[in-house]
C-alpha cells in the first residue's frame, strides 16, 4: 500500500470513527429519547393512563435501537488501531446501521399487530390526555432530528470537499456514501415523528369526528412506512457487508487504468475483486495478463494512485509466452 494512500485511508478511516461530531449527537439523541421516555412511562404509571404507558414503551425500543448506533461509533473507534482488523473496523458501523434497521422491522411488526387487535378489540381513547402525548413525542423526535440533521450535513461537507478534489484531478466523481450507521439513528427518529404525526391525525378525527377506527388504521400504515425505510437500509448495510460492490463505478475505472493505458501493452484483467473498507474508499485484488514484460505489480499500482479512493491492491501478473519488453519510443 502506497504511504500517502495509506495516509489519506487511516484520515478518513478516523474522520468517520473517531469520537467526533456524529458520535456525540448520537449519543446525544439516545440519552434525550431515553429521557422521554421515562417520563411517558412514570406518568402513565401515576396517572394510569395506557396512552402514555404505549408510548413509553414504544419509544424505548428506538432509545435501544440508537444506543446501538451509539455503541457501535464506541466500538469501532476502541479498536481502530487493533491489528486483528485487517482493513479497520470502519464494517462494525455498518453492522450497527444493519442491526439498528432488523430492529426498526421488529417495531413496525408489533405496530401491525397491536393496530389489528385494537381493529377487533376496541378500547376507550383518552383523546385529549394522548393528543398531549402525541404532540410531546413529536416535538423530541423533530429536536433529535435536528440534531442528526447536523450531523449528517457536516459529514456530507467533508465527502463533497474530499470529491471536488477528486474530481478536479480526475475529471470524474462518484456517488456521496452515507454514514450508514447514523442514517440508522435518523430513520429511528424521523419513523418515531412519522408516527407522532399520523397518531395525531388519528387522535384529532376520532375526538371530533367519533372515527375510532382511524387510530388502529394510522398505525398501519406507520408500520409499513417505518417497515420501508427499514428495508432500504438493510439493503444498503447489507450490500456493503456481503462486498457486493462489483457495481460500483470504481471498478470500471480500474480497468479502465489498467487495460488502457500509455503502456499497457496488450494487458488486459483476468480476474477482478473489489470491496470497500472505508466509508469511501476501496481495496481490490487483481489478476493481470499481459505481453508487456515491463509490465509490472508496482507500475500498475502507479496508474491506480490516480484514483485516490484505491487505497490497498493485491495484483498478480502472469506474462504471455510471446511477451517482449515494450519499444522505446522517441521524446519529443
Amino acid at each position: 500500500m502506497h504511504t500517502e494512500n495509506l495516509a489519506r485511508w487511516s484520515h478518513d478511516h478516523q474522520f468517520h470513527s473517531s469520537n467526533d461530531f456524529a458520535e456525540r449527537s448520537t449519543r446525544a439523541v439516545m440519552w434525550i429519547t431515553a429521557a422521554t421516555m421515562v417520563v411517558e412511562i412514570l406518568a402513565g404509571w401515576w396517572f394510569n393512563s395506557m396512552a402514555l404507558l404505549a408510548d413509553g414503551w414504544h419509544m424505548s425500543s428506538h432509545a435501544l435501537a440508537i444506543g446501538l448506533s451509539a455503541f457501535a461509533y464506541a466500538t469501532a473507534r476502541r479498536y481502530a488501531t487493533d491489528p486483528r482488523f485487517a482493513f479497520g473496523t470502519w464494517k462494525i458501523e455498518i453492522l450497527g446501521g444493519f442491526a439498528s434497521a432488523i430492529f426498526l422491522l421488529g417495531v413496525a411488526a408489533l405496530m401491525v399487530v397491536g393496530s389489528v387487535e385494537r381493529m377487533f378489540d376496541p378500547q376507550p381513547i383518552r383523546y385529549q390526555q394522548a393528543i398531549v402525548v402525541a404532540i410531546l413525542g413529536l416535538a423530541v423526535n423533530l429536536v433529535c432530528a435536528l440534531i442528526l440533521g447536523k450531523a449528517h450535513h457536516l459529514g456530507h461537507g467533508h465527502d463533497h470537499g474530499h470529491a471536488q478534489g477528486h474530481n478536479h484531478a480526475h475529471g470524474h466523481g462518484h456517488n456521496h456514501h452515507d454514514d450508514l450507521n447514523l442514517k440508522s439513528a435518523y430513520v429511528h427518529v424521523i419513523a418515531d415523528a412519522a408516527t407522532s404525526v399520523l397518531a395525531i391525525i388519528a387522535l384529532v378525527g376520532g375526538w371530533i369526528y367519533g372515527w375510532s377506527w382511524l387510530d388502529p388504521l394510522m398505525g398501519i400504515v406507520g408500520a409499513v412506512l417505518v417497515a420501508v425505510w427499514a428495508k432500504g437500509l438493510i439493503v444498503d448495510t447489507g450490500r456493503i457487508l456481503l462486498d457486493r460492490e462489483m457495481d460500483h463505478p470504481v471498478v470500471d475505472e480500474i480497468r479502465e487504468v489498467v487495460e488502457s493505458g500509455a503502456d499497457a501493452g496488450e494487458t488486459h484483467i483476468s480476474d477482478l475483486h473489489v470491496w470497500r473498507v472505508g466509508k469511501s474508499v476501496y481495496s481490490c485484488a487483481l489478476t493481470v495478463v499481459t505481453h508487456d514484460l515491463g509490465l509490472n505489480a508496482e507500475r500498475i499500482r502507479q496508474h491506480l494512485s490516480v484514483h485516490d479512493e484505491i487505497v490497498h491492491s493485491t495484483i498478480e501478473v502472469h506474462y504471455c509466452t510471446d511477451a517482449t519488453h515494450p519499444v522505446p519510443t522517441s521524446a519529443t
